[in-house]
């Protein structure tokens, strides 16, 4: 048996609290340092470039690409769902299979996609809300940003892949690797040249392209279990299936965050003109979108360990349902809402108590400080509950049952927060899409919980239960 086999035998042996913390830490520590890194791109063109409508234009063009590259991230969470459940059941051909298809369905699908931003740019800046004001910062940052997607969408996938196998330090490496350039090409680019906009969208894009060539390389240095090799890039159907069936919920989720974005800013643009018609003018819908961009940074960073925890248990419940360990499967869950429900109980009072100090951090713009504090108050409540959405999703991705996490995905955004948004801001305007967000995230995670709880008490006795006793999904 090789070690890299050995590393992944550990998913099942080792003692959860421990194994949870080694798989959840990098995972945490690499997404922080892509939060800090998209934040200091927020601070570099809110303090040295264009302001207020780079802020804008930046929160405006993130949700297109990353829709495009989560494509990359979806046939990613697919796939090592499949090679981490393979794993365990000690089936080493078919992991390898997998990551053959992994490979063919990312490269294919992100060469159609960046295509296709291109060739309708202004009309997918237009659906995501750039208005007149907004539209050449966007482009300017687009169409740069568009050249290192490819990469992105590689490295995504094989951050998910890398951590199946067991070696959650690598997977850091592929998100720290891009933050730690694009932090000093923010500095270099921006400072030192005046590039403006542009010098945030190139450091950037230098990041993700640095990330996806770690990575490749990686795979050829023989340090993998899983090799690369042109004559085994075959598409196997089964396993396509199975790929895009779990990973779909993935591109779905990352979907479903782009259609929010685009009710999202439209509302925002038009409430924002209403609500500060007497002072700002037509800059009013500019302005709102602003703000939230400013917040969008925080989001990012608060949510880092939740999603660092979420990500460590994926692997872990694989592995352990493929090896019908239905105990260590159980306790990984539990220990997890544990642990994202009191991390998130510290994040949210730091919030509460020092708004006006965390958002001074990232603008001196007056009217931006004036106006964002008691938002990100706000829309940061229901913070608490955000683990439980999250892990609920990602566990029924993990034991490879799509339907559930498809519906637990689409009641987030899709059945929560867009119709509350419209409904809310019918009676209060502004703040109405405010209280949109965190009002959804709360009843999403109530949802969550429930289906969660229903379903992982149906393992029992150290053996994964049988498919008489699952849930069934209408």
């Amino acid at each position: 048996m090789s070690q890299s086999t050995k590393t992944s035998d550990k998913l099942g042996t080792e003692k959860i609290s421990t194994l949870l913390l080694k798989q959840s830490l990098p995972a945490a520590i690499g997404f922080l340092v892509m939060s800090i890194y998209q934040m200091v791109d927020v601070w570099f063109v809110s303090r040295y470039a264009e302001g207020e409508l780079a802020i804008a234009a930046i929160t405006v063009v993130l949700p297109i690409t990353f829709l495009i590259s989560s494509f990359g991230m979806a046939v990613g969470v697919g796939g090592a769902s499949v090679l981490a459940r393979a794993l365990g059941e000690k089936n080493p051909e078919k992991a390898q299979k997998t990551f053959n298809n992994q490979i063919i369905l990312t490269l294919g699908f992100l060469l159609f996609f960046v295509l296709v931003g291109y060739i309708f740019q202004t009309e997918l800046l237009t659906l995501f809300g750039a208005n007149a004001e907004i539209m050449p910062y966007a482009k300017k940052y687009f169409n740069i940003l568009l050249l290192g997607l490819p990469f992105l969408g590689w490295a995504m996938m094989s951050n998910n892949t890398i951590r199946a196998e067991g070696k959650p330090k690598v997977a850091m490496l592929t998100m720290i690797i891009p933050a730690v350039s694009n932090i000093v090409l923010d500095y270099v680019l921006i400072l030192k040249f005046d590039m403006g906009i542009e010098g945030a969208a190139w450091a950037t894009t230098t990041g993700y392209t640095l990330s996806g060539l770690y990575t490749l390389w990686f795979f050829l240095s023989g340090k993998s279990e899983l090799k690369l090799s042109k004559s085994n890039l075959l598409f196997d159907l089964p396993i396509v299936k199975e790929i895009i069936s779990i990973g779909s919920i993935t591109l779905l989720r990352q979907s479903m965050f782009s259609l929010l974005a685009i009710v999202l800013y439209s509302q925002l643009d038009k409430w924002g003109q209403i609500e500060y018609a007497s002072t700002l003018g037509e800059s009013g819908g500019s302005h709102a979108i602003a703000i939230y961009g400013l917040i969008r940074g925080f989001t990012l960073f608060v949510a880092f360990p939740i999603i660092g925890i979420m990500q460590g248990l994926m692997p872990i419940v694989s592995y352990n349902y493929g090896a019908h360990n239905g105990t260590r499967v159980k306790e990984g869950v539990w220990l997890a809402i544990q642990w994202t429900t009191g991390i998130s109980l510290l994040l949210l009072s730091i919030i509460v108590v020092f708004p006006e100090q965390l958002i001074g951090i990232f603008t001196a713009d007056k009217d931006l400080l004036a106006h964002t504090p008691r938002v990100l108050q706000l829309i940061f409540i229901s913070l608490p509950v955000m683990g439980i959405g999250f892990i609920g999703g990602a566990y029924f991705q993990a034991i490879g049952k799509p339907l559930p996490a498809l519906v637990l995905t689409l009641a987030r955004q899709g059945l929560c927060m867009i119709p509350l948004m419209f409904i809310l801001a019918y009676f209060i305007e502004l703040d109405g899409v405010w209280a949109s967000l965190p009002a959804g995230e709360v009843l999403a995670g109530i949802w969550a919980a429930v289906w969660l709880y229903l379903e992982v008490n149906k393992l029992k006795d150290g053996k994964k239960m049988d498919a008489a006793d699952e849930i069934e999904v209408a």
